[in-house]
Parts: structure tokens; sequence; C-alpha cells
């Protein structure tokens, strides 16, 4: 008969140790050296080590030779994106986003804040005349997008100024912000109307009208935004989803409240 209450890595096996590991990894939140992962682990090097390479080989792990660090790999990356598409705040928005999108009739982006940048968790495309960058589990720099700066001029100040630090501040048009200044300026109004703009800032031709969306406790989990081409509309004129846009995402907040979502 199994032993109850045992710790995870002996009770767990191999398949336990290995998730140790990982969690061991995602715990540093950068890339990690072998000597500190040994200097925190149970196993002995030799063991440590045949985990780190199975890892590694199964893509769960990615090993930087040159620096000779570890962090977590594209296939658990994948993985995790999977599980959010299935349990997330993406399952709970999607009959909300489906309304959205219908009564728009413009593409629908869902995005959360992963890392200083947006991870594009859903997505509605209504148009077959024009496509946009942001496609569903790809992530793109928060400075340059509607979802992002929504998201960023919510954020608790702590967490902001992590996710500013993380920015790269590329200029992708000549409409971008590329320093903090001048992204941050832009946060006064976006607090004021609780609303965003996505002017041509990440592609050309390309903009958006972006809302956060804000849990019964103030906290920012993501943002949707309804995406159009120039040929379409102006920035003006996306003024006309405000109303549904504002509804759209206070509804999923009230949804997503009773949950909790990494943010």
């Amino acid at each position: 008969m199994t032993e109850p209450n045992k710790t995870k890595g002996s009770s767990d096996g191999t398949v336990g140790k290995a998730l140790e590991i990982l969690d061991a990894v995602a715990a540093k939140s950068r890339p990690v050296r072998f000597g500190e992962l040994l200097a925190d682990s149970p196993h002995p090097k030799a063991t440590l080590y045949r985990f780190l390479q199975t890892l590694t080989n199964q893509e769960m792990l990615h090993y930087d030779s040159d620096q000779q660090t570890y962090s977590l790999g594209l296939r658990l990356v994948r993985m995790a994106h999977s599980a959010w598409s299935q349990s997330s705040l993406s399952s709970v928005a999607a009959p909300i986003l489906d309304e959205l999108a219908a009564a728009a009739n413009e593409t629908i982006h869902l995005a959360q804040m992963e890392n200083g940048q947006v991870l594009f968790v859903d997505k509605r495309r209504a148009s077959a005349l024009f496509e946009t960058l942001a496609q569903t589990g790809r992530v793109a720099p928060a400075h340059s997008t509607g979802v992002g700066k929504a998201i960023l001029a919510f954020m608790s100040p702590e967490r902001l100024e992590r996710a500013l630090k993380q920015q790269a501040f590329v200029k992708y048009t000549p409409n971008t912000h590329d320093n903090v200044e001048s992204l941050k300026a832009e946060f006064v109004q976006i607090r004021a109307e609780g609303l965003a703009y996505d002017r041509e800032e990440h592609e050309q031709g390309i903009i958006s009208i972006a809302a956060p969306i804000l849990l019964g406790n103030g906290k920012v989990v993501g943002a949707v935004s309804i995406a159009s081409s120039t040929s379409r509309h102006s920035p003006e004129s996306l003024q006309t989803f405000r109303e549904m846009l504002l509804d759209a995402t206070a509804r999923i907040g009230n949804e997503a409240t009773p949950w909790q979502f990494p943010t």
C-alpha cells in the first residue's frame, strides 16, 4: 500500500524529481547556471546533470552553450499556452469575445502580460481584407501595442517598474514610443479614459482601441482590443467601439474575479 504524506520527490519518483528541477529553474526568473541549481538541489551532481540533459533533450529546458545557462524551453511554453487556452482567461472570455466580434465586425485580440511582453491568448478575425501580426500564442512588445499599453497603465507601481525595465523600446514605426518618458506620459490619458490606442505603432496600416480587464479588486489581468486597418478606420473613428469594448472587458473582469490568474 502506498504510504501517504511523503515528500513530492520521494512519492512521485522520476517524474516528481524532474518537475522539481523545472520548478527550480522557473523560480529563478532568469537563466540559471548548473552550479546554482546544484547548490539548492538534494540530488548528487551526476544525477542533477542527467535530469538536466534529459529535460533539455525533450525541449522542456533550453541550454545556452555560450552563457552556460538553463532556461525554460519552447516545449514547456507551448504546453503552458495549451493549458491557458483550455482553462484560463481565454475560456472565461470566449463567449464575450464572440459577441464583441459579431457586434464590431472587426478583429478582436485577447492578451495577457508575460515578462514585459504581451501574449495573445485568443483572437477573432472578422475580415479577410486584412491581417494583423498578432496571432494566438505569439508575443509582442508591450510598449508598441494597444493591449500592452492598456495593461501597463493599470499595473501597480511595483509591477509597472519591472515591466518597463523589460521593454527594449524598439521603434517599429515612426509612431512607436522609443523611451520610457513618452510612454509614461500616455498612461495619464489611458487611465483617465480607461482606453488605449495603437496608432500604427507596431504595424504600419494597423490601428486598435484597447481596454484593460480588471478584477473586482482592481488588479489588471489582461486586455482586449478591437483592431482594424487604416483603410477602414482612423483612431478617431474607433471611438464608435468604445462602449461595447468597455462593456465586454467589464463583463470578462466580473467573470474572472472568482479565479486566480497569473499576471
